[in-house]
Parts: structure tokens; sequence; C-alpha cells
């Protein structure tokens, strides 16, 4: 237990409350949204008599490149609202209007490489959480949710942001689906946004006379440009809430939201795997609920959940003796995923939802489940209960085996936000077999986050795990970390330390390894000529970590030491980074079939070559190239994904790795391609398609989906799957020729009954 005390130490320090440090301290612009009768039409045009009693909203800067500076194309927003939605109307004007990026068509398609606008509402004003809504001249509807100032670790993004998903939860969730609208309009004068935000979308305090927090961006593709209308260093993103302007003058009914989103889905599915082969038809019915307690607080039920128009995983190749990360991708657990998140992200996931309703590989049936996430004052509160069906398989052999018991998991989550990126909390998380009360696992957390001043945050976390085949509560069934972090303009430094137990055992977490201490320094600089308008930034930089078992022996060291060279139109190349990689073996490694490596210690250099040339264009190209030593060895690879884009409705990408492995105990290559596809007939209407070959597995799995989607991701599902094998029964366990087959046609309809 004195491991788990000495753990306190790295919350004892975040728990000082003299440490806290007010906001950098300046004038916060305010906002004003005028009531109306009649409200606008939703056409992007932008010509009713509603919007002329608007406030105009003009003073927006520039972020990047040249901090603080007037945005390069005049910008207005105004705001109107009545009892049911607050509108946003925003006028992009352009003097080069035919240069507007459009990008993809798609709902939620990235909007790092288009011309966009993006509002962000912390409707709390707790400086910390937001709700997002975006567009781009194509129209498309963007939403996400922002926890932590788009913080886990780092991370987030601003108009940007690319897609992140990270365990339980990220800093911001990009898959959180409101109802909203938008509508978009272009002319030689430039680009129009007018938006629909319905108050029973967002969550907030009581009803009557408000102040939220408030932000806009403006993205302009062609110049690398990203602007706001509340001023925010280049070193953040639009995600820094404690940033955000006000908006006051405004009321918000005590209106609390309930819809219902029943399902229906026929499929028919045929396994090859299996002793005789059938083709199996199966309808099946369920759905979801969603019911305001109070404005602030909200219950989302869930029964006969289906996960059909997930998108399925992208493949990856293993060279390490630690399984990969795959982010979560269902729709229900990535909603408030950013409440549940603690721990050190794809290290040490405490609470991982992908353990629920999967289990080796297979999807496990889940009954019902419940979620309870919101506010009570300056306290966050999350509840998750969710109820899986046992799962059976019948091998070649014709025998059923149990792949997964009926399982219980539950979370529980409360913290409290006290500002300038300040929190404390806890967690448990817990899995019981329903069928064996003394199966079972527990995992209890305390975690936090302190901020001091703009630059500096800490943040820790402390965790002990239960499970009754290891012995009860053991001194080994402990983890801790503590971080540090320090931005600015010029420099980014952090440094952490992290320890786990050779007991610690969540499994409703991820965690590729236990029993090790770890520690890592990074050290950043941005360098920047304003006299060289080509030329955005110079970083070099270099980056040190380290696991050491518990009793100091090295199993992975990579120090890493480069220059990154990003150009003004968002080309980017690495001088080839330095690698010296150490890796400790205790026992002998089998990499591949027949191919051991023995125990040992290696370290090994190796050089590595990133690069992406202009992602905006028609045609791009991103990937990474490496060279050098490998174990006993040596290995060069590269990961290379070609991009194209034609006009705003069809974008395809191949991805192709290849690692080519020279050992003295034997030789192998592993490759895999990957190809994407999506034609997008309108925002909501699409066509996506993805092709994967993996050597490794010797698969090839299609998996094509029709949307026709309606409001909050609801609407018409096709889902095509197909998994090929080709290797033989002798090297792989299964025969030559088709391994899972399957169709699923799914429809589901959200019933607004808000009151």
């Amino acid at each position: 237990m004195h491991r788990i005390l000495q753990g306190g130490l790295v919350l004892a320090l975040l728990a000082n409350p003299l440490m806290l440090e007010a906001q950098q301290s300046g004038v916060v612009p305010q906002a004003g949204a005028i009531r109306v009768s009649s409200p606008p039409v939703l056409d992007g045009i932008l010509d009713d008599d509603a919007w002329s009693l608007g406030q105009s909203i003009t003073e927006f800067v520039q972020r990047e490149p040249n901090e603080g500076t007037p945005v390069s194309e005049a910008t207005e927003v105004k705001l109107l609202y009545d009892d049911e939605a607050l509108y946003v109307g925003a006028w992009m004007y352009d003097e080069d209007a035919t240069n507007i990026v459009l990008g993809e068509t798609r709902r939620d398609a990235p909007l790092q490489q288009t011309d966009a606008f993006v509002v962000v509402l912390d409707t709390y004003r707790d400086g910390q959480n937001a709700f997002v809504f975006g567009t781009t001249p194509a129209g498309i509807e963007y939403d996400g949710q922002v926890a932590n100032e788009g913080q886990r670790g780092g991370g987030g993004g601003g108009p940007g942001t690319r897609r992140q998903q990270s365990g339980s939860g990220g800093g911001f969730n990009l898959n959180w689906d409101g109802s909203w609208e938008v509508r978009t309009s272009r002319n030689q004068g430039g680009w129009y946004a007018e938006f629909r935000i319905p108050f029973s979308t967002l969550r907030y305090g009581q009803g009557g006379a408000q102040e939220w927090g408030i932000n806009f961006g403006r993205t302009i593709r062609r110049r690398n440009e990203e602007a706001v209308w509340a001023p925010i260093p280049r070193q953040f993103n639009l995600y820094r809430v404690s940033l955000a302007g006000t908006l006051t003058g405004f009321e918000a009914p005590q209106r609390r939201v309930f819809t219902l989103s029943p399902y229906g889905l026929a499929s028919a599915a045929k396994d090859y795997t299996v002793a005789n082969p059938e083709a199996k038809a199966d309808f099946q019915v369920g759905g979801d609920a969603k019911i305001g307690l109070t404005q602030s607080l909200t219950l989302d039920l869930t029964v006969n959940t289906d996960f059909a128009q997930a998108e399925v995983d992208d493949q990856q190749i293993n060279l390490t003796r630690f399984p990969l990360f795959f982010p979560e991708k269902r729709g229900f657990f990535l909603e408030n995923a950013g409440t549940f998140s603690v721990g050190s992200g794809q290290s040490a996931d405490l609470f991982f939802s992908r353990k629920i309703g999967l289990a080796q590989g297979k999807v496990v049936p889940i009954q019902a489940g419940g979620r309870l996430t919101g506010k009570v004052g300056d306290l966050q509160l999350g509840f998750l209960n969710i109820q899986a069906d046992e799962l059976k398989e019948v091998g070649p052999d014709g025998k059923a085996s149990l792949v997964a018991p009926s399982t219980n998991f539950g979370v529980t989550r409360v913290f409290r936000e006290l500002g300038n990126r300040t929190r404390f909390g806890g967690i448990l998380v817990s899995k019981f077999n329903t069928a064996d009360a003394g199966d079972y696992n527990l995992t209890y957390a305390v975690d936090g986050r302190l901020g001091i001043g703009e630059a500096l945050t800490f943040d820790g976390w402390l965790s002990a795990t239960q499970t009754p085949e290891i012995g009860g509560l053991k001194e080994g069934e402990y983890a801790f970390a503590g971080s540090a972090s320090y931005q600015t303009r010029d420099w980014q430094s952090s440094l952490s330390y992290r320890e786990v137990g050779d007991e610690f055992n969540p499994e409703v977490g991820f965690l590729p390894r236990k029993a090790y201490r770890y520690f890592m320094v990074r050290l950043l600089r941005h360098v920047r000529f304003p006299s060289v308008s080509w030329f955005r930034e110079l970083r070099p930089h270099v980056h040190w970590m380290e696991h050491l078992d518990m009793n100091g022996f090295s199993e992975t060291r990579w120090i890493h030491i480069d220059n990154h060279f990003e150009f003004s139109n968002g080309a980017f190349f690495q001088l080839p980074g330095l690698n010296i990689r150490g890796e400790g073996l205790q026992k002998p490694f089998e990499i591949r079939k027949g191919i051991v490596i023995p125990a040992g210690s290696y370290t090994n250099v190796d050089i590595q070559f990133r690069f992406n040339t202009d992602l905006s264009a028609p045609l791009s190209v991103q990937g990474t190239i490496d060279s050098g030593g490998f174990y006993s060895g040596d290995r060069v690879g590269t990961s290379t994904t070609v991009n194209y884009r034609f006009q705003d409705r069809f974008v395809a990408s191949t991805r192709v790795s290849y690692y080519d492995v020279k050992l003295p105990e034997g030789e192998f290559v592993n490759s895999l391609i990957a190809i994407k596809g999506s034609y997008s007939f309108t925002p909501r209407i699409f066509l996506a398609a993805l092709l994967q070959y993996n050597d490794q597995t010797e698969n090839f799995g299609t998996n094509i989906r029709f949307g026709w989607l309606d409001t909050a991701g609801t609407g018409l599902n096709i889902v095509l799957n197909d998994t090929e094998h080709f290797g033989s029964l002798d090297r792989t366990g299964f025969a030559y020729g088709p391994q899972v087959r399957q169709l699923i046609i799914k429809y589901t309809k959200m019933f607004d009954l808000g009151r």
C-alpha cells in the first residue's frame, strides 16, 4: 500500500488551492442576441428582415498566421433567438470567392482542409466545456462536444480539428450528433451560413436570463488562415473555452429534452467458419430515449442496442509485443464520453468502452442500458450502467463454447470544476458476472488537473483495482501518474511519470502493459520567420521516454531528435528524424510464427522521414518512411496515403503500409492496403466504402455503407460486410475462402416530445 500512498503525492500537489491563479486579465468581448417574433427562413441567403435587427459582430482577428491582426477577409456575425432556438447568421465575405475551398459534403467531414465557420457555446459558462457547431461552403453539419478545454493530456483542435477519438473519451468528441440545422449559400462576394440551434439540443442551467461563453472561428484555407472573434493566442485553439467572449441579454426557456428513437433492423448473414455454415435472417427492434430530468441533467436509455451503422476499424500492422489500440466508434458510448475519461489515454485508460459489447473480436448483445450525465452546481456527474447478454460460439467441431458470460458494467463519475482548467474528481468502474457473484472486477480512481496561469498545467491520477482471483485489494493492484506541461507561443515542454503495479487489473480499461515505471520528457521550439511569406514555422524538438520494470530493467527506450518544416499552405516535411530505440526482452519474443528473438537488450538507431503536401489540394500525399536497426537486425518501412477529392462530392484515399524486416532469426514482410471512398449526394445522403487487406491476417475486408440521414444521425442505413480469407488452413487455422458475409438494413426515427 506504500506505493499507493506514494502516488498520492502526485495529487497532493494538485490539491493545493493556494496555487490557483486567475485567468490572464483582459477585456472580454461581449455579444448580444435579439429576440424576434418571426424567425428567419433557413436558406443560407440571409436576406430576411429579421437579420436587419441583429447586432453586427465584426471584430475578428487572426490566430494564424499573424496573431492579433485583423482577419484578411471581412467577416460578420449576427445572433437572434425566439422561444425555440438560437439563430446564427454568418457573412464570410471574400474578394477572391472563386478560390474558396469547399471540402467534402459528408456530415462531420474534417474541417482542417477547407474554408469553414464554427460556433462554440459554453452554455454553463464554466470555461471548460462547450458545444460546437460548424459548417463549410458545401453546407455540411459539423458538431461535437468540448471537454476540459479540448485537452486530454493535450489535444483538441479549432476549426481545423481532426476527428479525435481516444479510449472512452477525448478532449473533443466529434461523434456527438445534436438535432440542429444549417444552410449555406455562395456568390461572387463570398459565402454565407445560417444556423438554427434548438435550445432543446443544448444543456444549460435554469431557464430565463442567460450568460454564456461564446466564440466564433473562420478558416480561410487558401491562406491557411484561422481567425476568431474572442482573441486566442496561437499556441491554443478555438476550444480554449476560458478565453471565449460573453453572450448576454437573452433568455432561454425552461425546456427539457425528451426524444424517442426507435429502430427496426433486418439482417441476413452467413458465417463460413462454423462446422455447418447456414445463411441466417434476423429482424430486431430496439431504441433509445433521451429524457431531461432537469435542464442540466439528462438520462439516456437504450434497449436492445445495435451499432450496425458504426464504421469498421482501420486495420493496423503490429510489430510490437503489446496489443494495439483501436478507438471507440459506437455512438452511444461516444456521447458525453469525456465525462468518463480518466487515465493516460492509450497507455492506461481506466474506462475503455470497447470492453462493453465486444469480446474476442465478436459482438456481444447489449440487452439494455442507461446513462445519466449533467451538472449540479459545480459538480459534473456521470452514471453508466449496461447489461450485456452472454455470448456462445459454435466452433468448427460443432461444439458451443462460452465467449462472454452475461455481464453488468457500471461507471460512477463525479468531479468538480474550479475554473482555469482546474478540476478534481473520482471514478468507480465495475464489472459483474451476473451468473457468478464471485466473479467481478472493480477499479477505483481519483484524478485532478490544475491550471496555473495561461501556460502551466498539472495532471495526475491515482487508481487501485480489486479482483477476487488475485486475492482482493493487494499491494500490486495500483497505478498512478503525474504530468506537467508548459505551453507558450515559442515553447512547448512536458514531463510525466507513471507507475503501474504488477497486479493492476482494470478489466473495463485498456492497459497494454503492466509492472513498469515510465518517464517522459519533451521539449519543442516554435520558430517563425515573418519576412518569409511562403514559410510558416520551424519546430526543432527532442523527446525521451522510457519504460523500466520494477527492478530497473529497461524494457523500452525511445530518444527522438528532429526538426519539422511547415510551409504557409500547410505542406510539411521532417528533416530526417533520429531515433535511438532500446528494447529489453526478459524472455524470448516470437515476433512472427517460427521467428523468435532471443532474450536480451537491444539498442538500435533509425532515421525517420515524415511529410505531407498541401492537404487542401484535390490531390495530396502524406506519409512516413523509416529505416534502421530493429532488435537483432534491420527494418525498412513506410505508411503512405494518397488522397483525392473531386469538388465537394467525392473523396477517396489509398493507404499503403509496408515493412520489410530482416533478422538473424528470420525474415518477413508485412503489408497492408486500405482504400476508402465516399460520395455525398447531399450533406445527409452518402455512399461510403472501405476495402482492406492485411497480410498479417491474410484477410480482405469489405465494408459498404449507404446512409440517408435525418436529424441527429438517425435515418436509414444499409451496410454490407464481407470478409474473405486468402490464407491456408495449415498456416492460419482458417480455410481459404469467405469467412463472413452480412447485409444489414436499419432505420431509426427520432420523435421530439420535448416540453
